[in-house]
């Protein structure tokens, strides 16, 4: 399974994208503030430039599981191996302030919100669910 998310509107406060799965439209999402980190950069630049809780994840190509969130309580889409980052989701937000560097799910409501989220969250969890019962390896890539 491949996930893509488009990011096309970067704030100073959050980023908005576009999440597709094996290249169908699924929802919009919404992280917190780009400072333009790639994941072919060494971690120790990428710590230089995140802030913590205030910076979305680097651009790049990560792989994706479903395991238990000691934060949450529950099972998550877990995005592995994330330089300079650890413990990133994709879950259920509405505003970046919820966010601290994981990507939330749902209809943009206007700039910087979203709504929808629990029930679009649980539509990509089921999917990544299935595809992952089903023996498949599942990618998460980032991208503008």
């Amino acid at each position: 399974m491949d996930v893509l998310v488009v990011r096309y509107n970067f704030n100073e406060k959050y980023t908005e994208g576009r999440l597709y799965i094996n290249g169908k439209y699924i929802c919009d999402t919404l992280e917190d503030c780009n400072r333009e980190l790639y994941d072919s950069m060494p971690e120790e630049e990428i710590m230089k430039k995140k802030v913590y809780g205030e910076t979305c994840i680097p651009f790049g190509r990560y792989r994706l599981t479903i395991d238990y969130s000691n934060k949450f309580k529950k099972e998550l889409i877990h995005i592995l191996n994330v330089k300079g980052f650890s413990g990133v989701r994709i879950h259920s937000l509405n505003t970046a302030e919820e966010s601290l560097g994981c990507i939330g799910v749902g209809v943009k409501l206007k700039d910087g919100y979203i709504t929808n989220s629990r029930a679009t969250y649980a539509i990509i969890h089921k999917m990544v669910s299935d595809s992952i019962a089903e023996g498949e390896d599942i990618y998460l890539t980032i991208q503008k």
